[in-house]
Order: C-alpha cells, then structure tokens, then sequence
C-alpha cells in the first residue's frame, strides 16, 4: 500500500463499541486486536480486553482505526477531545521515514521509529503544534 493518512481514534474503554456503531453506520465489519491477545499486557490484567488496534475498512478510500487507552500508553491518559491521532502508513519507507523526521522538528518524540512485535517499524510523536502522529511502515507486498 502506498502511503496513506488515515485517522486513529482513540478511547477509555469503549472503542468496541464505538468501532461497532461505526461499523453499522458505514456499512462495515471491525476487527479488533486486544492487548491480551498479544500479550501487551500480563494475563489476568484489567485492560486485558481492551482493544490494542482496531480497524474498519469502508472502502479503499475511508479507513479508520481505533485502540482503547490504557494506562503508560500516554503521558496524560485518555483526554476526551484530545483522541484523535493522524496515522501515516503503507510500504514507502523513505517517504514515511522523511515525514517523521520533518512532521517531529521542534515537537516531541513520543518512540521513535522502531522496529515492532508486530514486525513493521513504527513511531510517534506530538508536532510542535500539539498534533499527535504516528508512522507505521510496513514491508513492501510481494509481487
């Protein structure tokens, strides 16, 4: 996939229900990845079903995704009107790599780009307009 901006919502608890709403809304199916399912979090953990990622996918065009909110994930928490992120994602590393570096001058680099359990490389950061991003690059499709 070629880079793509895309909106990354997120929430305290509800983004199931939510995603499932929207889901019905857009005429659409989510799927969702919990932190227990990856072991993002120890068993037994209270945000064990909470969702890590969630996606909906309307058409090629309208795409969004979703992750819960738990705590350490941001320095200040879950913040109602503060939860949409701009997500920047696809195959074209050099691209991606060049926006994270010129969208992060004068911000805040929350991780930088790494290499992830979910093998793309992956990073975030506040724009020194208070815009939270995140890169997501992911290994070119095989032809």
């Amino acid at each position: 996939m070629p880079a793509a901006l895309h909106p990354y919502l997120n929430f305290d608890g509800d983004a199931r229900e939510a995603f499932e709403f929207y889901g019905q809304a857009l005429g659409a199916i989510p799927q969702f990845v919990t932190f227990g399912e990856v072991q993002a979090v120890p068993e037994g953990h209270p945000a064990a079903d909470r969702i890590m990622h969630g996606s909906l996918e309307v058409t090629d065009l309208i795409r969004l995704y979703v992750s819960d909110v738990i705590e350490g994930m941001t320095p200040e928490g879950f913040v109602r009107g503060n939860n949409v992120t701009l997500s920047l994602m696809g195959d074209d590393e050099g691209l991606l790599r060049s926006a994270f570096e010129r969208l992060s001058e004068g911000g805040s680099i929350t991780m930088p780009l790494e290499k992830q359990m979910w093998g793309d490389v992956y990073g975030s950061f506040t724009d020194r307009f208070g815009i939270v991003w995140q890169v997501n690059i992911s290994e070119p499709a095989a032809d």
